[in-house]
C-alpha cells in the first residue's frame, strides 16, 4: 500500500495534482449550481410577468 501511495518516488507531484483537480472540480460545481438557481429564479420572474401582463 505504500508503494501504491508513493507513486512510483513521484507522489510529491501527483498528489497535489490530484488536490488541485479536486479543488477546481468543487469551484466548477459551485459557480455551476450558483448560476443555475440565479437562472432559474430569473425564470420564474420572467413567467410570472408574462402570465400578469
Amino acid at each position: 500500500m505504500d508503494r501504491f501511495f508513493a507513486m512510483g518516488g513521484y507522489a510529491q507531484y501527483v498528489w497535489p495534482s490530484y488536490a488541485l483537480a479536486l479543488v477546481a472540480f468543487v469551484g466548477i460545481l459551485v459557480v455551476t449550481r450558483s448560476t443555475l438557481k440565479k437562472r432559474e429564479a430569473e425564470f420564474e420572474r420572467l413567467k410570472r410577468e408574462r402570465q400578469d401582463g
